[in-house]
């Protein structure tokens, strides 16, 4: 992240934007719902992003393990006894891959454009 100032000593923030979820006034952060979603055995890798049909809504990307046959209701209800009602994931979207940066960085651009089509 980058940042820059002025000479009126202002600060404005130039790099990235904020991966915070905001569903009703609340902040939701999706690291702490994939960190989650990982550590269940049928899950393989998974990624979070915001869903903005209806207000910003988590949506999960999830990569199953290996002859894993675990479904949304299954991942839903995994997550609503771990969190607060605001952090529950709205829809879990199956896919093969994470696609990731060579850093390993989720690239959530991606997530979201698959969102949209």
């Amino acid at each position: 992240m980058s940042a820059t100032s002025t000479k009126n000593d202002e600060l404005f923030i130039v790099d990235r934007l904020k991966e915070l979820i905001k569903y009703k006034g609340f902040q939701v952060a999706p690291a702490e719902l994939e960190a989650i979603l990982v550590a269940h055995p049928n899950i393989h890798d998974a990624a979070v992003v915001a869903t903005r049909s209806l207000g910003e809504i988590p949506v999960a990307f999830v990569v199953r393990s290996n002859d894993s046959q675990i479904s949304e209701d299954e991942i839903k209800q995994y997550i609503s006894k771990q969190v607060v009602f605001y952090k529950r994931i709205g829809k879990v979207l199956f896919t093969d891959s994470i696609p990731k940066a060579p850093s390993g960085k989720i690239l959530r651009k991606e997530l979201r454009l698959r969102l949209a089509a």
